[in-house]
């Protein structure tokens, strides 16, 4: 009876030592979103106020009594996978876009997207909710999050609880500067008004998003003469650094998923 007691203990053990341990999340939604790649997403959510998307809701989570009453709520809060980098591990100290990407600080002092359990949150504003025959659907801007992301929680934004006036940023206290302006060669601006009415806000998408310049940190405040490109939505846009603070954007293409 005493060494069954001492198994059945053991085993206790190893069971509430693995539930902690080892946690599971149920995707409850994924992102539809602009941003096809993870260059030139911005680094944070509200920066690029014409980014616009969904979240697609699943499972049993794909319900409207779900999100009864979040319609009353301008901002959620959405809990997420980082999915395009979780395969490649993480490090205890990063380099932060934002100091240039020449210091070092510990991954929890950071949003780095590389992290020990790769979740991110991200605050959007929700314009609307929508049930598309049995599919719950939440409109959302602002958004900073690649498409195909997974969603594994959503919650309100509360002012009063979300909002601290004399919260402390450290080194990202302020909004980060920038100076760029951005014009479109004549190819670009044709084709902007070829597909303007059923994409009305690519080209302030594509300002607003060049408007941070994506480019590496430390090729950031430099002149370079290097031809980038990003995907958003189903275009490919092609653009270069023509000045220290002018960029063009060269090429706007159809990519080869569009039907």
């Amino acid at each position: 009876m005493l060494l069954q007691q001492f198994v059945m203990d053991a085993l206790t053990r190893l069971n509430k030592q693995a539930m902690t341990n080892n946690v599971n999340f149920d995707v409850i939604g994924t992102i539809d979103s602009p941003y096809k790649e993870k260059f030139a997403i911005p680094r944070q959510p509200g920066i690029v106020s014409a980014a616009q998307g969904k979240v697609i809701l699943n499972g049993s989570a794909n319900s409207m009594d779900a999100v009864r009453g979040l319609e009353q709520f301008s901002h959620i809060w959405l809990l997420f996978v980082f999915h395009g980098t979780q395969d490649l591990g993480w490090k205890p100290l990063v380099r932060p876009p934002r100091l240039g990407g020449n210091k070092k600080l510990g991954v929890f002092a950071t949003r780095s997207t590389f992290r020990p359990n790769p979740i991110g949150m991200s605050v959007v504003k929700l314009d609307k909710i929508e049930q598309q025959g049995t599919q719950v659907i939440l409109h959302i801007n602002e958004l900073d999050l690649l498409d195909g992301t997974p969603i594994v929680d959503i919650k309100p934004y509360v002012p009063y609880a979300d909002i601290i006036d004399h919260a402390q940023g450290g080194y990202a206290h302020q909004p980060p500067e920038t100076n760029i302006s951005v014009e479109f060669s004549d190819d670009a601006k044709t084709i902007l008004a070829k597909v303007v009415s059923e994409y009305p806000t690519l080209q302030s998408l594509v300002e607003q998003v060049l408007k941070q310049d994506p480019r590496p940190a430390y090729k950031q405040k430099s002149i370079d003469e290097r031809v980038y490109g990003m995907t958003l939505y189903d275009f490919n846009i092609q653009w270069q650094m023509v000045g220290a603070s002018t960029l063009r954007v060269i090429s706007i293409n159809i990519t080869k998923n569009k039907s």
